[in-house]
C-alpha cells in the first residue's frame, strides 16, 4: 500500500511516536485564493475551515443552508482526513457568522456530522482581545 503524502512530506521532521501533521486553516470560500491548490495535494491530514466572515458560507439568522452547503462542499473537495468546522466564539469574536447555541447543537452539528466522516470537530476563534490591540 502506498504511503499517504503527508507521511511522505513530514516524515524526516517526525520522530518515533511523535509524528507532525500538515495542517491548514483556509477561508470558506471555495477554493481559498491562498491555499485552495495546495489543499488538493493531500499533503494535509487536518483542516480548519473557517466557516465566519464570509456571507455565502456562513450561519445568519437562524438559516443555516449556506453553512450546511458550504460544509458538503468543503468536505467533498478536500482530501484531509479530518476537517474542523471553525466558528466565532461569540458575537463579539468576528464581524459575522456567530451561531446561538441551540442553532449549533440542534441544527447545524447534527447535520454536518452526518453529512461527512471527515467531521473531525469545532474549531472556536475568540479574537476580540486581537481586535482590540490592533494585532489583526
Amino acid at each position: 500500500m502506498a504511503s499517504k503524502p503527508s507521511t511522505l512530506c513530514c516524515s524526516s521532521y517526525s520522530k518515533k511516536g511523535h509524528r507532525v501533521h500538515p495542517t491548514a486553516a483556509p477561508r470558506c470560500p471555495f477554493p481559498d485564493a491562498w491555499v485552495g491548490n495546495a489543499l488538493k495535494t493531500g499533503l494535509f491530514d487536518y483542516v480548519w475551515v473557517q466557516f465566519y466572515n464570509n456571507p455565502p458560507c456562513q450561519y445568519a439568522s437562524g438559516e443555516v443552508t449556506n453553512l450546511q452547503d458550504a460544509w458538503k462542499q468543503r468536505t467533498s473537495a478536500i482530501p484531509a482526513s479530518k476537517i474542523f468546522l471553525g466558528l466565532p466564539a461569540s458575537p463579539e469574536a468576528a464581524g459575522s457568522g456567530f451561531i446561538p447555541v441551540p442553532d449549533l447543537t440542534l441544527r447545524t452539528l447534527p447535520d454536518v456530522k452526518m453529512k461527512s466522516l471527515k467531521f473531525a470537530g469545532l474549531s472556536i476563534t475568540y479574537s476580540v482581545k486581537d481586535h482590540s490591540s490592533g494585532s489583526q
